[in-house]
């Protein structure tokens, strides 16, 4: 199989790394979680060349993850944001930095900590069934092809 080929191949997971899976862009989604907006910022933080963060930036619209808004008209400029489709990958992230902090902090432990805002605490995500809210690990879950 092909890199260009993924997108078409019936399977979910080769669709969305298609669409987000390289790591230029899961930075950008970092980034954008994290209240990042303008092509200078993210050029900032990541200290990639502009045309990789162009062609990402482009990708993630055409993708419907972001949407580009004008925040300047002379010159024309732009600030980029989640759409409703780019917030549901927010779960996604999450996931990725909770695998990171357990198996790549440092002795100090993670760089960042998340706080769930209503009761005031930090977390760590959990998956759990979305039937019953038991808590769910791979051996929990059985895969099989849908309409079966």
């Amino acid at each position: 199989m092909k890199w260009n080929e993924l997108g078409s191949e019936p399977c979910s997971v080769a669709r969305s790394v298609a669409a987000i899976g390289d790591r230029w862009t899961l930075m950008i989604l970092r980034d954008c979680f994290l209240g990042v907006r303008r092509f200078d910022d993210f050029q900032a933080r990541l200290g990639i060349s502009r045309s990789i963060i162009a062609d990402r930036l482009k990708r993630l619209v055409d993708e419907g993850v972001l949407r580009r808004d004008a925040y300047q008209d002379r010159p024309v400029r732009h600030e980029y944001r989640l759409t409703d489709k780019g917030l549901a990958l927010h779960p996604v992230i999450m996931a990725i930095v909770h695998w990171g902090d357990v198996h790549y902090a440092d002795e100090t432990g993670p760089p960042l900590l998340h706080r769930h805002k209503a009761c005031g605490c930090d977390f760590v995500p959990v998956m759990t069934c979305s039937a019953c809210n038991d808590p769910l690990t791979a051996r929990d879950v059985e895969v099989r092809p849908a309409g079966a």
